[in-house]
């Protein structure tokens, strides 16, 4: 049965929900990536489109009305269907060309991927592929999405939305130059490492969340950055060739601790030994390619 020229579009309908999810429609629009003014544009003409007022809008932020309120329950209901039917195109197209779109955090796909990856080549010589490198909550996004098959992270997120399983284990350990002074007595107390600045990954990386997390259990403030770089391996090579201390994970520094370019630092009380997983989105069928590898990295 062809739908009436007045059904709203889908995009409409996900933005609408996720002004009610998060109360704010500048919220929405950045979760969305679409600017303010269009955001509030395409509200207005989703109203427009319905024939009813579906927001109370507020300096504080904007609530669903009682119309609001029942149209995003049926909203709900579509887009979970909409999703189903994305990932399950997604996933029968991997099937059917042989490729698997992958996006994993810099630590993983640093460090442990390219192994993983050359090992399952050369028992899938015909597959292809994709490997999309970004911080953990950008993995997140993009399974959430629909734009990846499987996903590999580090953080402690929450992964409402998404199936797991353990890959792996990590920890995040201390270092710093030969010539800095912590390299001496290479132990100091995790409040001195609390109050001094870090050269640190961006907001959004596993390795700063997980960080942040251990701070706060011990009751101390968030981490403070004197630098912040994009990947793993600039956070290394500025503390090998500079003054400041970082937290990184052993995975990314074992051989130049080794090597004596770096020193590991003792700091008690601090632990932060963390699960790497493999994610993808619940209530999807798996890609066989996915499945494979999964098996094969055991």
């Amino acid at each position: 049965m062809p739908l009436p020229a007045s059904f709203p579009e889908l995009a409409s309908l996900d933005l609408f929900v996720s002004v009610v999810e998060l109360g704010s429609v500048s919220q929405a629009a950045a979760a969305h990536g679409v600017s303010q003014p269009s955001a509030s544009s395409r509200i207005k003409h989703l109203e427009r489109q319905l024939g009813m007022r579906l927001l109370d809008r507020g300096p504080t932020g904007s609530l669903p009305t009682d119309a609001g309120v029942v149209v995003a329950g049926w909203a709900e209901t579509i887009l979970r269907a909409a999703h189903e039917l994305a990932a399950g195109l997604s996933a029968f197209r991997a099937a059917q060309v042989g490729r698997l779109r992958i996006v994993a955090s810099f630590t993983i796909a640093e460090y442990l991927l390219p192994q993983w990856l050359d090992r399952f080549s050369r028992d899938h010589p015909r597959d292809s592929i994709a490997l999309e490198v970004a911080n953990s909550t950008t993995v997140i996004d993009r399974l959430r999405h629909g734009a990846a098959d499987l996903g590999f992270i580090e953080t402690p997120a929450e992964l409402d939305g998404l199936d797991e399983a353990i890959v792996g284990n990590d920890e995040l350990v201390t270092v710093v130059a030969p010539s800095h002074p912590w390299a001496t007595p290479r132990t100091v107390p995790v409040e001195a490492l609390a109050a001094t600045p870090l050269v640190m990954r961006e907001a959004g990386s596993g390795t700063r969340a997980a960080l942040a997390a251990a701070l706060r259990d011990l009751g101390l403030g968030e981490p403070s950055a004197v630098l912040e770089l994009g990947s793993t391996s600039a956070v290394r090579a500025a503390v090998v060739h500079g003054n400041s201390p970082t937290v990184i994970s052993r995975l990314a520094v074992d051989a130049e601790v080794v090597a004596g370019q770096l020193v590991e630092v003792d700091v008690p009380s601090l632990s932060v030994a963390r699960e790497l997983r493999a994610v993808w989105p619940t209530g999807t069928t798996l890609p066989s390619l996915a499945s494979a590898l999964l098996d094969d990295i055991g």
